[in-house]
Order: C-alpha cells, then structure tokens, then sequence
C-alpha cells in the first residue's frame, strides 16, 4: 500500500467520515482520487492536510472536506450529467467523475485549463473541457442534474446556470464576498428551492456571467 493511499485513507477518516459524510460513492471517489497529483510539485506533502492550496494563476484547490460536501449535495448517481463551474486544479471534476462519465468543466482561465487537462487525460479521466466564461454555463449540453460552482459569485448565482439545472437538478454555489456561504439550490416543481449551509472561503467568480 503506497504513501500516498495510506494519506487518502487517513484524509478520509480523520477529515471527511468525521464530519458525517455518509454517501458511500463519494467517500470512494474521496479515497480513489489521488489529490497530490492535482497540487503544484512543492506543496504535494500538503495534498492530503486539512486546508485549501494555492494552485497558481490566483486559483485554489478546495480543501479535501469542502469537495467531499459539495459532492455528496449534489445527490448523483451513475449516469447523471454534471457540469462543473471553475476547473481550477481538476480535481473537483475528478472526483465527480468516479461516480458519473458525464462530466463537462469550464475555467476562465487558460494555464489553469489547460494544466488540468494534461491531469485528466494522464489520469484517464474522460471530462469534457471547455475555456470560457463560466457563469454562462454550457447551454448546448444542458440540461444538467447538477452543477458545482467552485468560485463565488459576490450576490447571487448567475440565471444561466440555472436556466440549465434539469427538473429535479441540484446546483451548489458559494455566494459572497467577505462573508460566503454555501447554497444549494434545487428545481423543484418549476421552482428554484434555495437551502443555506456553512461558511465557505472561495476565491471570488469573474467573467461577465458573474454577479
């Protein structure tokens, strides 16, 4: 058993079963995905701690809890088509694609995208990506059963994306600037449900689709 696995098993554990996530998809995805692999070469003994790490280029991957919670809100099962707001590091759609092959990110920003997706393809992780402005979503591969935001609009999520949320679709978001929280929202009889959780430090959305 290597290293890293036995840092994947403990992350997992120590950070993630403790804070009662539950989904077993989830938790294999957490335990599968190996995050020092998505970091830069010099912060890779940090991979498994506790905390979010700069990725260059003003991004950020997410720390290990955060990516476990959001995921486990997004309810998905195998087959489900998702679409990931801010690619930053790639480990986000990683994981969201153990447990489901449609996956589509966007990132703003062009090294980011374009350093993600040597990942994913070096990893064999089938994800679709796409450079652009992610507050406009991808309307030509909508609807979606879910979709994660991984940065934070300052006042509300932009209407693209939920233009593009499918009947039943849930979309998890931070929203804020000084103070975010996160949100899920859930489609819901032609209706947008929203439900508030816990505190949240994301680097900030921008682009033209951000509000």
């Amino acid at each position: 058993m290597s290293d890293a696995y036995q840092a994947r098993l403990a992350m997992v554990r120590d950070q993630i079963e403790s804070r009662k996530i539950r989904d077993p998809a989830v938790l294999a995805a957490m335990r599968t995905v190996p995050r020092h692999l998505f970091v830069p070469a010099d912060a890779a003994a940090e991979a498994y701690g506790d905390h979010a790490l700069g990725i260059g280029w003003k991004g950020t991957i997410s720390q290990p809890y955060v990516v476990a919670h959001m995921t486990e809100l997004c309810e998905l099962k195998a087959g489900d088509r998702v679409l990931e707001v801010g690619t930053g590091s790639g480990y986000q759609a990683a994981v969201l694609a153990e447990i489901t092959d449609r996956v589509l990110t966007i990132e703003i920003s062009e090294p980011l995208l374009r350093r993600a997706a040597l990942r994913l393809t070096r990893l064999h992780y089938d994800v679709k990506l796409r450079w652009g402005d992610g507050g406009h979503g991808w309307p030509e591969a909508a609807p979606f059963d879910a979709i994660v935001v991984t940065a934070a609009p300052a006042h509300r999520v932009p209407q693209a994306l939920f233009d593009q949320l499918a009947p039943g679709g849930r979309l998890v978001a931070p929203v804020g600037e000084a103070r975010q929280r996160l949100e899920l929202f859930v489609r819901r009889d032609g209706k947008i449900v929203r439900s508030r959780g816990a505190g949240v430090r994301f680097v900030p959305m921008v682009g033209t689709g951000s509000v």
